[in-house]
């Protein structure tokens, strides 16, 4: 299992994005927070305030994943970070391969 963890301008970019990830049965889940960011953009320091989503999901789809991601995120360089999840209870494991494809 892994996390995928992605930045996002508003939450209504997070909301698309999980929602096409779903729809493609890509991630089992998403979850969805406002979060404050301070980061390097154009030889500046810059504080934001952005949305991150979390999509949990298998290894085989970090990759198709990633894809959908960059098509549809309105940012030049996207955050698309993979989080490997070492530790997970059986029954929502379980459930998880049985959702996604």
């Amino acid at each position: 299992m892994i996390f995928i963890y992605i930045t996002n301008p508003n939450k209504k970019t997070a909301l698309k994005i999980a929602e096409e990830l779903l729809s493609k049965k890509l991630i089992g889940c998403a979850n969805i927070f406002p979060i404050e960011s301070l980061y390097w953009w154009q030889e500046k320091i810059v504080k934001d305030k952005e949305y991150v989503l979390i999509a949990k999901t298998l290894e085989k789809n970090y990759k198709k994943v990633k894809e959908v991601v960059e098509k549809i995120h309105p940012y030049s360089v996207p955050c698309i970070l993979k989080i490997k999840i070492d530790k997970v209870n059986e029954k929502y494991l379980n459930w998880l391969n049985k959702v996604v494809e």
